[in-house]
């Protein structure tokens, strides 16, 4: 008879539960046998088990060790984007309007929201900004400057001749006094096949230096009468063409003390900086940005000076010294009643001790020259100077029986009125007799003393430029109360070798005529130098901000790669 489903299942299940029972007990005997029973025999062994176990430990520390290893060598610390950088400027704000920019924090704004047709470059040189070619023709009279393609303002509407032919006629409007308007001076510019052309009354071999003049949107201004700029909402809440665009403006006293916010801007020719945000705190005195500064409440600030250092107490805090296109000079006024005698010039040429001068600076700063020497192609372009010769100086001004001191003038900035103590010194060892004063910086200096060339050797800083033209300092023709011919400088010769170095297009005879002005500069002494000016940027150690290989003409310069300028840090992978 077949059995069931039923009971054969119960069989199956019966075959099973017997079939474990018999492995159960058979483990259990293994166990006993193998295991439990040997746990006797782990004394005799011991030494060896240990061995095994550190063996298998240090294989594990080294596999994580490894493993971190190259996790580390692979990974790198780089800065991202985010975050806001702050930077301390001194003077008011009275107009954002780039055209009209005068003090230091105006001219910082000015720098990050405007784009101008050329500009400084790292090395120093002047170079293309909005303009993608600027290019002359032989005779240097007709300057041909063609815009970069996609360029846009921060509203997205396109940067165009347009708004380069506007802005020139505001700079050329004579009710209307810019900073820029006499680098255009008789300059004609028209549209020819979608480029400018700008045309010369006289060939000017570094015209496109004079370039370095921002651009304003013709499409916001181009019905407000030039006169009336200054009052336009654009001057309040500006469209931009720079690095920034404009965001806020925050009022934090009645004395003038203000925040501007600004945003990247997204339209910007050279790509949007990586930092979220970027404010401009003016302030009015040194004293309060050195309180912002050792507070933290700001990242940086160029707006202090080396001699300021010892003020700065904050760790987090870094001084970033550099140099930038500016000397030092003693003026020596030619026409007055000491210095129009030639050998008394010279006898303080070679009676001044100009390591004791520089002392304080560092030998690295001296400018013996109205040139940089990067300035000049060949450094044999550059003549000797006479030797230190004191006994020789003593003598010439000895019998020179002078009974009217010099009368020496300086500002109070800086090492300025350190280095004039030391000049007045030096002078009176030499014999002179010498009367120092020392001024404050501003209008009132510049209307009392310099217009009126109220001295006979004035100590004072000067901007030397992108480029080698030295018309402004030592042409005849600037030797006027409006002029910065400080020396009254007034030589023929001297007049027709600058004109003719700044007119020529060759490369070699501009360096020849340089070559003969330096000898007449030395020669006659309308001046001498002492020290080529450093910006210090106090800047916080954990951001990033301007290259040090930057070679800065004038401060602002330092914004040249702000698109790089970081605040945030971010650790990042490299491919193996």
């Amino acid at each position: 008879m077949r059995k069931t489903p039923k009971k054969r299942g119960q069989k199956l299940v019966k075959d099973l539960s017997d079939l474990s029972k018999k492995a159960g007990d058979s483990s259990r005997e293994h166990i006993q046998e193998n295991v439990i029973e040997r746990f006797s025999h782990i004394k005799s062994v011991r030494l060896l088990i240990l061995e095994w176990a550190l063996l298998v430990t240090a294989i594990i520390m080294l596999a994580v060790t490894q493993a971190f290893w190259y996790s580390e060598s692979y990974a790198v610390d780089s800065w991202g984007e985010g975050g806001t950088y702050t930077e301390a400027t001194l003077g008011k704000i009275n107009s954002l309007n780039p055209l009209f920019a005068s003090t230091s924090s105006e001219k910082v704004l000015s720098r990050l929201m405007f784009s101008t047709l050329s500009s400084p470059d790292y090395s120093g040189h002047n170079g293309p900004d909005l303009a993608s070619s600027i290019r002359t023709d032989d005779s240097g009279l007709n300057w041909t400057v063609e815009l970069r393609k996609g360029l846009k303002w921060s509203d997205g509407e396109p940067i165009a001749n347009e708004d380069v032919l506007y802005t020139v006629s505001v700079l050329q409007d004579a009710n209307v006094n810019t900073n820029y308007s006499d680098s255009l001076t008789n300059v004609k510019v028209s549209e020819s096949d979608g480029n400018l052309i700008f045309t010369l009354p006289t060939a000017y071999a570094d015209f496109s230096s004079a370039l370095d003049f921002p651009i304003l949107p013709a499409h916001i201004l181009k019905n407000v009468k030039p006169t009336l700029l200054l009052e336009d909402q654009f001057s309040v809440s500006p469209v931009t063409s720079g690095a920034v665009s404009y965001n806020a403006t925050q009022t934090i006293n009645s004395n003038g003390e203000k925040i501007v916010y600004l945003n990247p801007n997204k339209s910007y020719y050279k790509g949007a900086p990586l930092l979220d945000s970027f404010a401009v705190h003016a302030y009015m005195t040194t004293d309060d940005i050195i309180n912002a500064v050792n507070a933290g409440s700001v990242t940086a600030t160029a707006d202090l000076l080396p001699t300021d250092s010892d003020k700065i107490t904050s760790n987090l805090v870094h001084e970033k010294q550099t140099a930038i296109s500016s000397g030092v000079y003693a003026f020596m006024n030619v026409t007055g009643n000491i210095f129009s005698n030639l050998k008394l010039r010279k006898a303080v040429q070679e009676g001044i001790d100009m390591r004791s001068l520089r002392a304080p600076l560092g030998e690295e700063t001296a400018l013996d020259y109205p040139l940089l020497k990067n300035q000049l192609d060949q450094e044999d372009l550059f003549p000797k100077l006479p030797d230190y010769n004191p006994d020789s100086a003593r003598e010439t001004i000895a019998s020179a029986s002078l009974e009217n001191p010099v009368r020496l003038a300086t500002v109070n900035t800086g090492y300025l009125p350190a280095i004039a103590e030391n000049l007045k010194y030096q002078l009176e060892l030499l014999g002179f007799k010498v009367e120092l004063n020392t001024y404050d910086p501003g209008q009132d200096f510049l209307l009392t003393v310099i217009r009126p060339r109220d001295y006979d050797m004035l100590i004072y800083e000067v901007e030397l430029g992108s480029d080698s033209d030295l018309f402004a300092y030592y042409h005849s023709s600037q030797a006027t109360p409006t002029g910065l011919n400080l020396s009254n400088y007034n030589n023929a010769l001297a007049s027709d070798l600058l004109l003719a170095a700044r007119s020529t297009m060759d490369n070699e005879i501009r360096d020849a005529k340089y070559h003969s002005f330096l000898e007449l500069w030395v020669n006659e002494v309308p001046a001498i130098g002492i020290y080529q000016a450093n910006m210090s940027y106090y800047v916080n150690k954990n951001v990033r901000s301007f290259s040090d290989d930057i070679r800065l003409v004038t401060p602002v310069d330092r914004f040249v790669d702000i698109s790089f300028w970081a605040t945030e840090k971010v650790v990042k992978n490299r491919t193996p």
